[in-house]
């Protein structure tokens, strides 16, 4: 049903439901004809950044149908996140989940037998189990939403074999349409996901790719946890996330920070469930707890008041490294990002892919999207332009990264660079970095003496710079593809032709510099509210968060799922002082400023 068919036949629009139910007044960017599309029946594949909105694009249209929709969610905590949140404003939403007590089993089945229900989320696994999809094709579903749409792709950064049986299971539904979400997809990745979930060709929505609310930094790891503890000075009180390597980083990362006076907790796929499920409890209902994780966290979480995402080390790719920082920053305002990366990380990253059973060409993707990622952690212009260069999308540098606020320095670094790559030409193309560095600065060791070393002419030649500036050097040669790796077994490095056309005079190499540095004061502002005194906009924000806190422990859900912290400024900003005047704030639907409406200008008349 279209917009202008539900004016005719009486049913209410789209956007008057938005309203009502949601409490927004108007669609975001691209949403409406992606919501156009849906409910006119065709198959849609939309690609839309995280925070812009992709649930309401399959929520609104089931709230217009005479059928339900069938939403596939990959992770528990996700689809259980949505359904309270849709709980909040009054939409009919269950999920079937192995954690269901049997009291959400029988309402989801009495929602599903009344068809009452309007969304129904499940994982692809559980829709698959012999003979669920047929109990659920009588109950007339309009649609499967397919959320997440690039696990169905083995070129997607979170593939799950479990997708591709979802055009069958379409069809022992009965259901003809098929609608799919993703934040992050390349050309192949797209092309993968409509060849195995659509039978034609899709309307295909690719959205802009720009956040220009986070803000995107990268350093050289030089003392991380100090690096680290830098960062989050002033940010106590904000709820972020630390991604990490490995399982044991998490938790030691975590323990450290706690020590440091920080409140953080660690989250990764070996804990015990009861632990995992209280740790994201806990990050998710307090405010100003920090997530120290491995990329397990985070798919599952739709918490829109994350501050700070941190890569304590160097994600795999570009789209995870996306769709990570993504979770930062969903309610539109400011929030920061910070990667540190290292020669280890990059080492490791490419380690992996050779060591991964895969044919050739996936090999050549794997390596292609590895240099990409190590040339957005050493670019030397705008790290926004670069990123959103690498989705094929073109723009103007941010004025807002790392770089465009000048914390890069450059030099020609043509001599340093043929320093080294002449030490790993003439040591035999097989060391590593601490030993390059030894040979590069003159230190005499016993590996060196053993070797004859000492006698190259590049022995000594680097005493000017120390151990951590040349590392930086070999690394940044590393990830610009002059050295590669010598040995799979033994490491080391070895010269690609890049290298030589560099160690040949042929090729000019720039040397970067990255100082971690406090963002401008006037980055650094909160958005302003209210009044001209500071102290009483504080005031009024702090009695709104303490009523909402006190709301959502009486009810046992996070604190943004009374209002987002959006709405709270807002409602700072406006101070209403009537119901009709608070319907008017983003964010208060009917059923919010029922439930919620005299609580808050209770607490605005109180703090005014």
């Amino acid at each position: 049903m279209t917009a202008s068919t539900a004016a005719v036949t009486g049913q209410p629009r789209p956007r008057d439901l938005l309203k009502s139910v949601f409490g927004y007044d108007g669609f975001r960017p691209g949403q409406e004809q992606v919501v156009e599309a849906v409910i006119a029946g065709r198959s849609v594949l939309a690609v839309m950044p995280t925070g812009s909105g992709k649930s309401i694009c399959y929520q609104l249209p089931a709230l217009l149908d005479d059928g339900a929709t069938i939403v596939i969610s990959p992770l528990i905590a996700l689809m259980r996140d949505q359904v309270r949140q849709l709980k909040q404003v009054g939409v009919v939403a269950a999920s079937l989940n192995s954690l269901n007590s049997e009291e959400e089993i029988d309402e989801a089945w009495a929602g599903i037998r009344s068809r009452k229900l309007r969304l129904l989320f499940i994982a692809p696994e559980r829709l698959a189990m012999p003979g669920l999809a047929a109990r659920l094709a009588s109950a007339g579903f309009a649609r499967i939403a397919v959320d997440e749409a690039h696990c169905i792709s083995e070129w997607g950064h979170d593939f799950r074999p479990e997708y591709r049986d979802l055009r069958s299971l379409a069809g022992t539904l009965g259901i003809r349409q098929i609608v799919a979400f993703t934040a992050t997809a390349d050309q192949t990745t797209r092309n993968d996901i409509a060849s195995r979930l659509f039978d034609g060709e899709p309307d295909v929505f690719l959205h802009s790719f720009d956040r220009p609310n986070l803000h995107l930094r990268f350093a050289a790891k030089d003392q991380p946890r100090r690096q680290l503890l830098d960062f989050l000075r002033g940010k106590r009180g904000q709820s972020g996330i630390v991604y990490c390597a490995s399982r044991k980083k998490t938790e030691d990362l975590s323990a450290f920070l706690n020590a440091e006076g920080h409140a953080a907790i660690a989250y990764h796929a070996g804990l015990e469930q009861r632990l995992r499920n209280q740790a994201q409890d806990r990050f998710l209902q307090d405010e100003g707890v920090i997530a120290v994780a491995t990329i397990a966290f985070g798919m599952g979480i739709n918490k829109p008041d994350v501050r700070f995402v941190v890569h304590a080390d160097m994600p795999s790719s570009v789209e995870a490294y996306y769709q990570e920082i993504g979770r930062a920053g969903r309610d539109g305002l400011p929030a920061e990002t910070l990667t540190l990366y290292g020669l280890d990380d990059m080492a490791l990253r490419r380690r992996q892919i050779d060591e991964r059973d895969l044919s050739d060409e996936q090999r050549r993707v794997e390596h292609r999207r590895f240099g990409s990622m190590a040339m957005l952690c050493e670019a030397t212009s705008c790290r926004r332009q670069l990123l959103l260069g690498y989705f094929d999308e073109e723009s103007a540098p941010c004025g807002q990264c790392d770089c465009c606020r000048n914390e890069i320095r450059l030099a020609d670094g043509q001599i340093e660079a043929q320093k080294v790559l002449s030490a790993v030409a003439r040591t035999g193309q097989r060391f590593g970095v601490g030993y390059l560095t030894d040979i590069l600065r003159g230190t005499m060791t016993d590996a060196v003496r053993r070797n004859g070393h000492d006698k190259l002419k590049t022995f000594g030649v680097g005493q000017d710079r120390g151990k951590a500036a040349w590392s930086s050097i070999i690394r940044q040669l590393f990830a610009a593809g002059a050295l590669v790796n010598a040995s799979e077994e033994f490491g080391g490095f070895a010269l690609s032709e890049t290298g030589l056309e560099i160690l040949r005079g042929e090729r000019p190499f720039l040397l970067r510099e990255t100082t971690l540095t406090e963002a401008p004061k006037g980055q650094r502002r909160r958005r302003g509210i209210g009044s001209d005194n500071p102290e009483e906009d504080n005031a009024v924000l702090a009695a709104l968060r303490t009523r909402r806190r006190e709301l959502a422990r009486e009810q046992g859900v996070p604190a943004f799922m009374i209002f987002a912290d959006r709405t709270l400024i807002e409602m700072a900003e406006r101070r209403p002082e009537t119901l009709d005047q608070m319907a008017e704030i983003y964010g208060v639907g009917e059923r919010k400023l029922r439930l919620y409406g005299d609580a808050f200008l209770e607490a605005l008349a109180s703090a005014s």
